[in-house]
């Protein structure tokens, strides 16, 4: 297969991409905002912390909830509904001025991704199983890249108009993309409608592997969301540099996502995340020591890096090990395993910042992480041969 920019080009599923992309930008842009709605609401950072929790558990109810219906043919439904939800979700941000009015539309933008997501992974890896490796990494790549764009936006926006109005400029483009998605082809193999439930895949051990790894990964997500705007003003930083902090840490993770998914698909999970999650536990403990901001900055650089590799390498890992008529549930309960820790632990991180400061809270941060990769590595090992559910059924 060819690589490069004109395989990307030729790529067919890069619509489909590009939904993904305008609904993270709607995630990226509260986390760059967190520390403006300290300043202009007076939100202590357990507040925050709720506000960016918020959206994980909503997320979590929907993959757990919804994902099961991508399986039994719902596919089209989900990201249409999705995609509406995030429209009502924006809406709601334009006109909060209160605390239960943010961490309402927070819980209704959770609900959309936590529905659009499984869903496209089903689609996707349906399409094509055999390159299932470097499209999850490309729509791990156009994931990450709304996730640089709502920051920068958001950043330049509120420069420009105040605080309502990145969520004004979101909420037009959620109902461009509506429009966009009515004319897309979401169909999917046709399904055997036979309902299954979700939990008994947690039996199985390479899927146990894989969450595991998704913890600790999820881990440094929470404490993103909830801490480092707020890290980064408190070390002097101004609101653009928030914002473009988040563009450059995720570049490296737009330009090897695809790289990653495919080191995942031929070398296996257990080789890529050992080292991927072992460097971005020691970035997060760097980030509770050092003050200097462009220290700061380097480090997160670095922790690009791994993180595009660990990423794509939990999806694969998930598609691989699950029966193929569940694929859209299996991605569902990591995503929604992946939600509930980061809702969880966003919110105690919020806390535990205000109450101790960054070297308690990045150093238990860092722990966890080797923790948990400890475990993924001990479950890997308890399954000598790989699912070949992938490549029996589809």
């Amino acid at each position: 297969m060819t690589r490069g920019p004109v395989a990307l080009r030729a790529d067919p599923n890069i619509p489909y991409y590009a939904v993904t992309a305008v609904l993270t930008m709607g995630y990226g842009s509260v986390f760059t905002l967190l520390a403006e709605f300290r300043n202009e609401f007076g939100f202590s950072e357990s507040e925050l912390g709720l506000i960016a929790s918020a959206g994980f558990f909503a997320g979590f109810a929907a993959q757990v909830g919804l994902a099961p219906l991508a399986d039994r043919g719902r596919t089209p439904q989900m990201i249409r509904f999705g995609v509406a939800l995030a429209a009502v979700g924006m809406a709601g941000m334009i006109v909060a001025d209160q605390l239960w009015m943010f961490v309402g539309s927070r819980v209704v933008f959770g609900l959309s991704t936590g529905a659009v997501s499984p869903a496209m992974r089903r689609l996707l890896i349906t399409r094509d199983p055999d390159a299932v490796g470097t499209t999850l990494g490309r729509l791990t790549a156009f994931d990450i890249t709304g996730f640089v764009l709502g920051p920068a936006l958001a950043a330049v926006m509120v420069e420009l108009g105040g605080i309502r109005l990145p969520f004004l400029v979101l909420v037009a483009a959620n109902l461009v993309l509506l429009a966009w998605v009515g004319r897309l082809d979401l169909r999917t193999p046709p399904s055997d409608g036979v309902r299954r439930p979700t939990l008994p895949l947690l039996r199985v051990p390479r899927i146990q592997s894989a969450l595991f790894a998704g913890v600790a990964f999820f881990l440094t997500v929470a404490y993103f969301e909830a801490t480092w705007a707020l890290l980064l003003d408190d070390n002097g930083a101004e609101t653009w540099l928030i914002g473009v902090s988040l563009s450059v840490f995720t570049i490296p993770m737009i330009l090897l996502a695809p790289t990653g998914g495919r080191a995942a698909q031929t070398r296996g999970h257990a080789a890529v995340v050992t080292w991927s999650i072992a460097a971005a536990a020691v970035c997060m403990l760097a980030y509770g020591w050092f003050d200097a901001l462009w220290v700061l900055l380097g480090v997160s650089l670095v922790h690009a890096i791994a993180d595009a590799f660990t990423m794509p390498a939990n999806q694969v890992a998930i598609a691989t090990a699950t029966p193929p008529e569940q694929l859209a549930a299996g991605q569902g309960l990591f995503s929604a395993t992946g939600t509930l820790v980061s809702g969880i632990v966003a919110y105690t991180a919020g806390a535990l910042y205000e109450a101790e400061g960054p070297e308690l809270l990045f150093t238990s941060g860092s722990i966890a992480m080797f923790v948990f990769l400890g475990l993924s590595l001990w479950r890997h090992r308890a399954e000598p041969a790989p699912s070949r559910a992938m490549e029996t059924a589809l």
